[in-house]
């Protein structure tokens, strides 16, 4: 069991779960005191002492189907045997003996008695039955799903369960309780047929390859230029916590930053009791400089979604800078620090950016030596030696003047001077990107596709 834990636990840091040695005592002690044969408690104690954000809840199930979740055998369930109807690519020996019409009766009356040892056999005979699983073919768990809830139809079989609920007399809302249950109903045997081609493809292939096959992709992970719908709504449910998180970072590393100047007079004073001799040296208290922080973002489709949660987050955490300043552009540039000025919530004033922040002034595409141009003629005589320059973008310049030198003007004014990059580093300088001509003027060009390469940058500024 030891050795199993510990593969599972190596699988979530794998994934990017922090889980912290003494996490990984608790859960051995934990497992100590429980029925580890109960699978609901043993979940429940695994989840307890190794997750500790309902983001990763997504990836730890994964992961606990893959090394621990087996189906139960009940007692009396009649052993799947094979008789007729094999389809096509069927291995010999494992279709059901039912024919398919009584296969799906069987399903409609478990399904309609929610009879979970009956819905379990039904999954099973509906793998073997119309899945095809083939012993060391690589094919991924999502076709043999796909394959055995086609042929199952299950989108007929939920509308005669919905109509089995029902009479004539049924009004609209019994229509739709019924559709609704009947939905669920059917969710949840999907979950079993795909729990019993996950068991038997553990089984074939082993749980380390199929954790690795079924890995999911934490929201703090997730390549915020390549982002679909779903992945983005987690990305921003991510962003309050993270904020939270950043600003308690800064502010307790602000206060236990080093220790001031030495303070003469309470270090004589002190030394009055020891005769004069300075034995205990007093320091004053350090009196640590908030940074200025000055955003120039590009907001061009490509890299819109990137200034979007970057902008969000450097002002959710703005109370541990005296100042943010933001500015976004494409080819004009606009400043949009009002816009969080006249709004709690970062995540409204970016929305806003979108629809009122003037950012187009020629052809619409990005033209970064235009827009740095700009913004050094009108705002560079406010620059001090307090403020650090963030500027975001990809650097592609649609083959527009570069104009490096408006960025070694900017630099020279400032404390420091950062260029954060959402493409990978592979695709730096090729093709239009010109980074190669503004990385000479920048203290680092980082790298930053995900909320956590995003955190750790920001989590240093100072």
């Amino acid at each position: 069991m030891l050795g199993l834990l510990s593969s599972f636990i190596g699988e979530l840091r794998t994934v990017g779960l922090p889980v912290s040695m003494s996490e990984t005592v608790d859960a051995a002690r934990a497992l100590e005191s429980i029925d580890v044969a109960d699978q609901v408690l043993f979940r429940a104690a695994l989840c307890a002492t190794l997750v500790k954000s309902s983001d990763h809840l997504s990836a730890f199930d994964t992961a606990f189907d893959v090394f621990f979740a087996r189906r139960r055998v009940d007692e009396g369930t009649p052993e799947v045997t094979v008789r007729d109807e094999t389809l096509p690519g069927t291995p010999s020996g494992e279709a059901p003996h039912r024919s398919a019409a009584q296969l799906t009766q069987q399903l409609l009356e478990a399904l309609r008695q929610h009879d979970l040892q009956a819905l379990r056999q039904s999954a099973a005979e509906a793998v073997a039955r119309y899945a095809g699983i083939e012993p060391g073919r690589p094919v991924g768990g999502a076709y043999y799903l796909f394959r055995t809830v086609r042929q199952l139809d299950l989108e007929e079989v939920e509308r005669r369960l919905a109509a089995m609920r029902l009479d004539s007399g049924s009004e609209a809302l019994d229509e739709r309780l019924a559709r609704d249950d009947a939905h669920q109903r059917v969710e949840e045997f999907t979950a079993m047929v795909e729990a019993e081609i996950r068991e038997q493809l553990v089984h074939d292939r082993g749980a380390q390859a199929m954790a690795e096959s079924l890995r999911e992709t934490l929201p703090e992970d997730v390549d915020v230029m390549h982002a679909n719908r779903e992945e983005m709504e987690r990305l921003e449910r991510a962003l309050r916590p993270l904020s939270r998180k950043l600003a308690v970072r800064l502010a307790r590393r602000r206060r236990h930053r080093h220790r001031g100047p030495i303070d003469l007079r309470h270090t004589v004073r002190s030394s009055l009791s020891t005769g004069g001799v300075p034995i205990d040296v007093r320091f004053r208290p350090p009196r640590p400089a908030k940074p200025e922080i000055v955003v120039i973002a590009d907001v061009s489709g490509s890299v819109a979604s990137f200034a979007r949660f970057t902008l969000h987050l450097v002002h959710a955490i703005s109370s541990q800078f005296s100042q943010v300043r933001s500015f976004v552009f494409v080819d004009g540039l606009d400043e949009v620090t009002h816009l969080f000025a006249e709004t709690d919530d970062p995540a409204r004033a970016v929305e806003r950016i979108a629809a009122e922040a003037n950012v187009v002034a020629a052809d619409g595409h990005s033209d970064y030596g235009r827009a740095l141009g700009v913004f050094a003629a009108d705002y560079a005589h406010q620059l001090t030696r307090r403020t650090t320059v963030l500027v975001l973008g990809d650097a592609r310049n649609n083959y527009h003047p570069a104009q490096a030198h408006v960025l070694e003007e900017i630099r020279s004014r400032v404390k420091a001077l950062y260029w954060l990059n959402p493409e990978p580093r592979a695709y730096w300088d090729s093709g239009d990107s010109i980074l190669g001509l503004y990385a000479a003027h920048c203290d680092d060009v980082v790298e930053c596709r995900t909320l956590r390469q995003l955190e750790s940058f920001v989590g240093g500024l100072t």
